[in-house]
């Protein structure tokens, strides 16, 4: 579809934002998913009321089957990192985000096929028009059209702007720090962006089998469930090193952050915990409702 996780990723994309911010992204995103799928694939009424009625079936099942794990995975998080963070839990941590997306590929693939059956040759133009502006986002966003420096200027605030939602700010000592730890993360943005025009570039070729219903079934689970299969041997060599290099950056971090810092990430953590409980208890009709035909 738009990338790997693009079915999922408004309904998770909320862990970077405030809690309230959470759920009320989360009762649009419908809406939200409709409006973005209807960007790339410039859907007609039918493909529209079609991708509508899936979309809020995938909700109801991800609302009363997902969120209440969800929740469960968040606490159990938080009393993980009560005592100091360490490498195990920062890989089981990122395993439990792979497992569940898995969960939701496996769920909506289907119906991803179902609606990408019907895309026309003018459809599938679109696409590739909206895989360029996203690539040129990125680009913008990285910084790649610069040199290292501006890069890794670009790379370090970001981090401390991350940082700092979930810290509640720093000290300029803290930020120093943060900069001297950056510094030992290789560069990967690069590779990133050819990945995706990779991934893209494979997306349009899965496309060609649309209408042969049990073959692009069977090929598209299998794109988004191991998306990341076909990488080039450069690519997982630093994707390596770089994992390891920012395991070891955040239990840096963390020593360096004071009590009251470490107890307010802690407390928004927990809180992303109630968000998802309190979503999975909301009545399935009332969920169903924020699913507007607006777009």
């Amino acid at each position: 579809m738009f990338s790997h996780a693009k079915w999922c990723v408004l309904l998770t994309a909320a862990l970077l934002a405030g809690c309230s911010a959470m759920q009320f992204t989360y009762n649009k995103a419908g809406t939200l998913l409709g409006w973005r799928a209807d960007s790339y694939f410039d859907f007609d009424p039918q493909q529209k009321h079609e991708f509508q009625q899936k979309i809020t079936a995938l909700l109801a099942w991800h609302r009363r089957e997902q969120l209440p794990d969800y929740a469960q995975f968040t606490y159990a998080a938080v009393a993980r990192a009560r005592d100091g963070l360490t490498r195990d839990d920062i890989v089981w941590f990122m395993d439990g985000l792979k497992k569940r997306y898995r969960l939701i590929v496996d769920r909506g693939a289907p119906d991803a096929v179902d609606i990408l059956a019907t895309l026309g040759v003018e459809q599938l133009r679109a696409v590739g028009k909206e895989f360029a502006k996203d690539n040129r986002k990125f680009i913008d966003e990285h910084d790649l059209d610069c040199n290292q420096d501006r890069q890794k200027r670009a790379r370090l605030k970001r981090m401390l702007s991350q940082i700092t939602d979930w810290t509640g700010g720093l000290s300029r000592a803290q930020e120093q720090r943060v900069e001297q730890l950056v510094e030992s993360i290789p560069l990967f943005e690069h590779l990133r962006h050819q990945d995706r025009m990779r991934r893209q570039a494979e997306f349009h070729e899965l496309l060609r089998l649309r209408t042969q219903r049990q073959e692009f079934q069977t090929r598209l689970h299998a794109w988004l469930h191991d998306w990341e299969k076909g990488r080039t041997p450069e690519y997982e060599r630093i994707a390596t090193e770089v994992f390891e290099r920012r395991i070891e950056f955040f239990i840096a971090l963390e020593k360096i952050l004071t009590p009251a810092q470490r107890e307010h990430a802690l407390k928004r953590l927990y809180g992303f915990g109630d968000d998802f409980k309190a979503l999975s208890e909301r009545p399935l009709a009332a969920a169903a409702a924020g699913v507007i035909a607006a777009f």
